[in-house]
């Protein structure tokens, strides 16, 4: 999230990130590629269900018409002739007699059996109670008042599947008169298995049936509509009381009408009536059909969940009419909920124990965060970022914290007012104040925020003045406070193109003057000790002098005459003789001082310039650091060499030492007693030590992204692996690394075996290793495919180890000798994306997956890994632990708006009472378990400076571990409020029926 980086070294500087750029590049448009496939296979799977729910529902529709207009078979079966319908699905010959036979009275039977409305809609059978009524006759339906006495026990008939339209006036009995503008024909309507699925039970015990639906179209589309509104219009004109129809109520489904329109409108049921049926066939079986869509369809039906509604319809209807029914068990839409993530839906099923979903409540949880530790320092890419107290403590900082570390007590304080990393850090002449600046950042919504600098006392931690908001751009990348004013000033350079110079009054928080400094980049920026009017900077080749006067700023350029001019001026100091010392990427330190200006050169008026005075060979490489001691001596710091020289008031080298290669280049020194020093290296560690005793690490932390976390099931400790290959194990309670190995490859993820003897390690080749962590031996090693490893999951009783690839496979281990020996058990194949997150359930039967797709799978695994296309079935299973982020009980932790990548990670807590979040917005996250509702409230707390990428709760739930990606930075929260005793204890269910989430 930081701003460009200074270069550090020659390496560095020269170097260009051209291949890295077009990588990025290229993957950003695979990934969109991905995403426009990903949708057509999910449009491909849409369409292929609605033509297997329509083939499937046609013998129906034919059926239901023959029951309630018999001599419409004589026609249908006219037009299956005149169109070739040469098939074994022919109209019997019993059915063909009846309705020639009824003819006669077909007249009379079609106002009790058959309702059309004003759209043309085909309603069920009223009543055959007598009803005296006008005849209606419009464009699209004719009625005829019904008669007493008709029989309306006709035969059911299946029609043929190539019937496409129907004219009514064939259906009409002979001599029956025919209005002009009421031809019209019946269509089946698209849509029709979107409409809301309604159960619903006869009066009279008769067989159930569903309502066919159709549209008329005379000259134009006319929109469906139901039979209640051709009855609510009787009703009104009092031809035809309600008590009259008896059971003919309907109930009609409108919550899509608005949602879709044309030919995809959802057609609304009306009531189920009974119809006495003689000479009925059975359907045909569609099993043929739907297995060779099910073939079709078989790629793309993970990548969109089915719709709860569409299901049930086509297994009532199916059902209904004698054909096999779906797998799955009937439900309703109150049963599952939807949401979407950029435009795709998830079906997750409400578990039963969830009596009233809308009641529930969301609440935050009674616990609380408090930071507790933190791991790390940002010694990579930033200078002078370590300072020593009277108090005892040393102040630096990583991510948004400046930490105050006491090196006696090992005892850390924290000022985390920073909404962005800190990139900057001084300490103003009392030794009380501090000034710290941090980069600009962006939101969640991508609009930068603006940097500052904030001045802050030690002591208390309070923010005195916030400095520049709104003024620096990208970041402030250095600050210094004035010497000979008693720091009435702060000097501050910004990371703008032109590195904008500025200097502010630190009682008023107000500026004083601005200046464009250079287009090069600045590395450091200190007073003149002795005259606040002088200020000095330097950079990439050059240092220059600048004088503040009335508001007003002169520069003078450093001038290096005969000797070589070097790359980088990496950091300089003031001389007891007021002399300028610099450090160089060549290696040298450099004495500059002021002579007469050279008038054959400069020309005539020249004043006095600023020269190289003296030129002291100091270190093989760069001198990143100079510290100035009392009585004059100084120290340097090398880069290559990685030495520590302590040099004289002339610079003639007194002592010198190495620090251990594995800390790298020396960074910073910081002077505690003259004696004893802290030095802070380019590997992100504090060293504690002398010239005589060497030099032990205080402070260690990792150097490059993190990813793999885990949390050790019955110890205070934690395992942390990333992109610097090095895997490192931590002491929760004492706040120190206790061992650290270095790899070959990436580690991205880990899991403790639940015996807590040994841990995999997950790697960036698809090669996996099992450490032992006593003797830090590689035990058992295998390799699963060539991509990278994303999870690594133990089964509760650690028979079993699930590592979930890249590849998009879950592989399954035998887990025996203790977690020393393991063998293959199996594969989960099945995700059409990369594996991100997996759990196992309690009984350690099954696991639930999500994918980068955003799929939720479950698994049989000790029936042989095989995949639960029912996902209904797992809605109340138990799990073990909590970490996929896309399901029922962790829903509302999601933004409105994510588009799926926004959640890292999350962990529910052993307790089972709250969920922990890492989002990529730089926050972590505590909401109440469970979390089913959109919107959940929950506690928010800032601290990483990056997105964060994984979250742990310790086996005792009372700390939680986040670790920042490009902020290298883990930070430990101390779980505060609620009942600690019942967060150990508590083995309730996480649901409860009522409508209050279970809090106490």
């Amino acid at each position: 999230m930081d701003s460009s980086t200074n270069s550090l070294d020659d390496a560095s500087a020269d170097g260009s990130a051209d291949f890295p750029e077009r990588a990025s590049m290229m993957e950003v448009r695979l990934q969109a590629q991905d995403d426009e496939i990903t949708l057509l296979k999910s449009s491909l799977a849409d369409a292929l269900r609605r033509i297997r729910l329509h083939d499937q529902l046609l013998p129906l529709l034919k059926q239901q018409l023959i029951a309630v207009n018999p001599g419409a078979a004589r026609v249908l079966n006219q037009v299956c002739c005149s169109d070739g319908c040469t098939g074994s699905k022919r109209l019997s010959s019993n059915s063909t007699v009846d309705g020639v036979r009824h003819s006669a009275t077909s007249h009379l039977q079609l106002s009790d059996s058959i309702v059309t409305n004003a759209n043309g809609h085909i309603g069920s059978p009223v009543s055959m109670t007598p009803c005296p009524r006008p005849a209606t006759l419009d464009r699209s339906t004719q009625t005829e008042p019904s008669l007493p006495g008709q029989d309306i026990g006709q035969d059911k008939v299946p029609l043929p599947r190539r019937v496409q339209s129907l004219q009514l006036e064939d259906a009409l009995p002979p001599g029956q008169p025919l209005v002009e503008g009421t031809r019209a024909k019946l269509h089946r309507t698209p849509g029709l298995e979107e409409e809301e699925d309604e159960e619903e039970e006869d009066e009279g015990g008769g067989e159930q049936e569903k309502e066919l639906s159709w549209t008329s179209s005379v000259e134009e589309p006319i929109q469906p509509t139901t039979i209640r509104g051709l009855q609510r219009e009787d009703f009104q004109d009092g031809s035809c009381s309600p008590e009259q129809l008896g059971s003919a109520s309907v109930r009609t489904s409108d919550s899509n009408l608005n949602s879709r329109s044309g030919p995809l409108t959802p057609i609304q049921e009306g009531d189920k009536k009974p119809l006495v049926r003689r000479n009925s066939e059975k359907l045909g079986n569609p099993e043929r059909p739907r297995k060779r869509l099910d073939k079709k369809a078989a790629s793309s039906a993970n990548l969109l969940a089915r719709s709860p509604s569409l299901e049930n319809r086509s297994k009532e209807l199916i059902a209904g009419a004698g054909s096999p029914g779906s797998r799955r068990g009937t439900y309703s839409q109150e049963q599952s909920i939807k949401m979407f993530i950029r435009g795709r839906p998830i079906t997750m099923y409400i578990p039963s124990n969830i009596q009233n979903y809308e009641e529930l409540k969301m609440e935050p949880p009674p616990e609380r965060l408090e930071l507790d530790w933190v791991y790390g320092y940002r010694g990579r890419d930033c200078r002078a970022n370590l300072y020593f107290l009277p108090t005892g403590e040393a102040v630096f900082f990583i991510a948004c914290v400046v930490v105050l570390y006491h090196i006696n007590n090992r005892t850390q304080r924290h000022y985390h007012k920073h909404t962005d990393c800190v990139r900057c850090l001084t300490l103003h002449p009392d030794k009380v104040r501090v000034a710290s600046g941090q980069t600009a950042g962006v939101d969640k919504d991508g609009k930068p925020l603006q940097p500052c600098v904030h001045i802050w006392d030690s002591t208390t931690l309070v923010t005195l003045q916030q400095i520049g908001l709104g003024t620096f751009q990208r970041g402030v990348g250095s600050v210094a406070f004035s010497f000979a004013d008693s720091g009435a000033f702060l000097c501050v350079i910004d990371d703008s193109n032109e590195h904008m110079l500025s200097v502010w009054d630190c009682n008023k928080g107000t500026k004083h003057a601005e200046v464009k400094s250079t287009n090069e980049a600045v590395f450091c920026v200190e007073f003149n000790p002795s005259d606040s009017t002088s200020i000095i900077t330097c950079g990439k080749s050059h240092v220059y002098f600048w004088t503040f006067i009335a508001g007003q700023f002169t520069k003078k350029q450093g001038i290096f005459g005969k000797y070589k001019k070097p790359k980088f001026i990496q950091c300089f100091v003031f001389s007891l003789t007021g002399d300028v010392l610099t450090g160089d990427s060549e290696g040298n330190i450099l004495t500059w001082g002021k002579s007469a200006a050279d008038v054959k050169t400069l020309g005539k008026g020249a004043k006095e310039t600023l020269q190289i005075m003296r030129q002291t060979r100091a270190h093989e490489g760069s001198v990143f650091t100079l510290c100035p001691l009392q009585g004059g001596a100084l120290l340097s710091g090398g880069g290559k060499d990685r030495k520590i020289i302590r040099w004289s008031a002339d610079l003639a080298p007194e002592r010198e030492c190495e620090i251990p290669e594995n800390y790298g280049a020396v960074r910073t020194i910081a002077d505690v007693d003259g004696e004893e020093l802290l030095v802070g290296t380019t590997r992100n560690a504090i060293l504690r030590g002398t010239f005589s005793d060497g030099f032990v690490a205080i402070v260690q932390g990792h150097v490059d992204e993190m990813w793999g976390l885990a949390t050790h099931p019955s110890q205070n400790i934690f395992l942390t692996c990333g992109h610097d290959r090095q895997v490192c194990l931590w002491n929760t309670e004492e706040h120190k690394l206790d061992w650290c190995i270095s790899l070959e490859e990436y580690g991205l993820c880990a899991d403790f075996c639940p015996n807590g003897a040994v841990v995999s390690v997950g790697l960036s080749t698809g090669r996996w290793m099992v450490l032992d962590l006593l003797t830090r031996e590689v035990v058992s090693e295998s390799i699963d495919g060539n991509e990278q490893l994303s999870v690594m999951r133990y089964s509760p009783d650690g028979s079993f180890l699930a590592v979930g690839s890249h590849d998009n496979f879950i592989y399954i281990y035998n887990v025996t000798e203790s977690g020393r020996r393991y063998s293959r058990f199996g594969k989960c194949n099945g995700h059409s994306s990369f594996i991100t997150h997996l759990d196992w359930a309690k009984d350690g039967n099954y696991i639930m997956s999500n994918s980068g797709d955003y799929e939720i799978l479950y698994w049989d695994i000790v029936a042989g890994c095989k995949l639960l296309r029912n996902r209904f079935e797992s809605k109340d299973r138990e799990w073990a632990s909590y970490t996929c982020v896309l399901g029922f009980h962790v829903m509302g932790v999601w933004l409105e708006g994510s588009d799926g990548t926004d959640i890292n990670a999350l962990c529910r807590s052993h307790s089972e009472r709250m969920v922990a979040v890492a989002d990529d917005f730089c926050k972590v996250h505590l909401f109440q378990y469970p979390c089913p509702k959109p919107k959940a409230p929950s506690h928010k707390y800032e601290g990483h400076g990056s997105h964060v990428t994984n979250v742990r709760f310790t086996h005792s739930d009372s700390h939680l571990l986040s670790m920042g990606g490009k902020d290298t930075c883990i930070l430990q929260w101390r779980v505060i409020g609620g009942d600690s005793r019942e967060r150990l204890a508590s083995a309730s269910p996480a649901f409860t029926s009522s409508s209050e989430p279970a809090t106490s």
